[in-house]
């Protein structure tokens, strides 16, 4: 099923107005590491990089 017109124009927007893209460059060995870490906590390589990061902050504010 695809999106409607309307929806993807209201996707780009919210999108272009609530989130800042952040580009990461790792070396592919380093993904392949990343990615299984992911995987054995059953996460996405996206949600598990955040939570990296939120566990930082986290530790560094305190």
């Amino acid at each position: 099923m695809s999106l409607s017109a309307q929806r993807k124009d209201y996707l780009y927007h919210y999108q272009k107005e609530k989130l800042k893209r952040i580009p990461l460059d790792v070396p592919k060995e380093k993904y392949e590491e990343i990615k299984a870490a992911a995987d054995a906590a059953g996460e996405k390589v996206n949600h598990y990089i955040k939570e990296a990061i939120e566990e930082r902050m986290r530790r560094e504010i305190k």
